[in-house]
């Protein structure tokens, strides 16, 4: 008989160790989250709507270059292409070395 309050003691603990467990992951999942949204918001908020110039941290403008919009560094002078830019600038100076570069003849 002893026996049997054991048995029916140890799954009453087990079952309040399992209840207590799904508490705190649930709650666990909750703050995570609370936690992603704040810190997407603060990234929005932080967020330069200009870009920053790689080499010294400058805010880069926007100027046309050849007919290609580019961001220009005002105090290191660099000039920084998107994705695409180069290849546009290349394409109209196909006798130089750069349209040599992206347009030489392909080795099968």
């Amino acid at each position: 008989m002893a026996d049997e309050k054991d048995r029916l003691g140890d799954k009453l603990r087990q079952k309040e160790k399992a209840e207590e467990d799904r508490f705190f992951a649930e709650r666990d999942k909750a703050l995570l989250e609370k936690i992603r949204r704040e810190q997407t918001a603060a990234a929005a908020k932080l967020a330069p709507r200009e870009p920053l110039c790689p080499k010294d941290g400058s805010r880069l403008t926007t100027i046309e270059h050849h007919g290609v919009m580019v961001e220009q560094c005002p105090t290191c002078q660099g000039m920084w292409l998107d994705a695409g830019e180069l290849e546009k600038i290349a394409a109209r100076e196909r006798d130089s070395w750069l349209g040599r570069l992206f347009f030489r003849p392909r080795d099968r």
